[in-house]
């Protein structure tokens, strides 16, 4: 039995985003040895979409509540890498990690494959 995933950010700066996701995410973690943090993602769920091009992988973080997220985010200094477009399946948007990458968010108007969260 499947029990898990792990996922793998690669980082321009490591430590930056790994205190962002401490700290301004508030995802709890263990020190899996010399201060490598391990983060405890919310539920998760995966999707396979067609391409017509090479397979790629991309993570996305669901969120209720967009708009009032995204005020705290910039209330924090967040950047807010793009506005928030309407999708048939939900409300996207991303924020900009210290390293520099994009963190897709959306809220999500499907219905979801696992338990809801607490908000």
């Amino acid at each position: 039995m499947i029990g898990g995933a792990h996922v793998i950010l690669y980082s321009q700066d490591a430590e930056a985003d790994r205190a962002f996701l401490r700290d301004v995410l508030g995802f709890p973690s263990v020190d899996a040895g010399g201060g490598w943090l391990i983060f405890k993602l919310p539920p998760a769920e995966v999707a396979v979409h067609p391409t017509d091009g090479p397979p790629q992988h991309e993570f996305f973080l669901m969120c209720d509540g967009l708009d009032a997220r995204l005020g705290e985010f910039r209330a924090q200094g967040v950047e807010i890498t793009c506005p928030v477009s309407e999708r048939r399946w939900g409300r996207l948007t991303a924020i900009r990690l210290p390293g520099g990458a994009e963190l897709p968010l959306y809220e999500l108007l499907h219905p979801i494959a696992h338990s809801p969260w607490s908000a």
